[in-house]
């Protein structure tokens, strides 16, 4: 649970179950859609020397037209604020703890994500548009 007053305690599927916050398909549907951003994203940055530690996901519930089933949608960002990004040979952080952590370099970290993602040109000039289709 995110939730900085109270030092972001774990939820387990038992307290999604226990306080109704789910039901039990979308709790299935939540860790099909975890599983699979998971995969894409752990090889699509070791392929650009980075280890993805870990991360956090916010899901919403969307419900099109008059249907009463809402469908479970990925809400939010991913971006070096909402992972932990390591460089494998060195170690280095490439991600907000450098913020946290006052390690200084957070800009200059974040360009080397951007950078090895090819969004980022060595000129430090962006693509305008930054796409992916999910793996379909």
């Amino acid at each position: 649970l995110k939730d900085d007053a109270l030092g972001d305690p774990l939820v387990t599927e038992e307290h999604i179950a226990a306080f109704g916050w789910a039901a039990a398909q979308e709790y299935e549907d939540l860790i099909s859609l975890s599983l699979r951003v998971n995969d894409f994203m752990s090889g699509l940055f070791a392929a650009v020397g980075i280890r993805l530690v870990d991360f956090k996901l916010e899901f919403g519930r969307h419900y099109e037209g008059d249907s009463e089933v809402p469908r479970i949608l990925l809400a939010d960002e991913i971006s070096p604020d909402s992972c932990r990004l390591w460089d494998f040979e060195t170690g280095d952080k490439l991600d907000k703890d450098r913020f946290r952590r006052d390690l200084g370099g957070v800009t200059e970290a974040y360009a080397e994500v951007a950078r090895r993602l090819g969004i980022l040109k060595e000129s430090g000039e962006t693509d305008n548009v930054v796409s992916f289709n999910g793996g379909k």
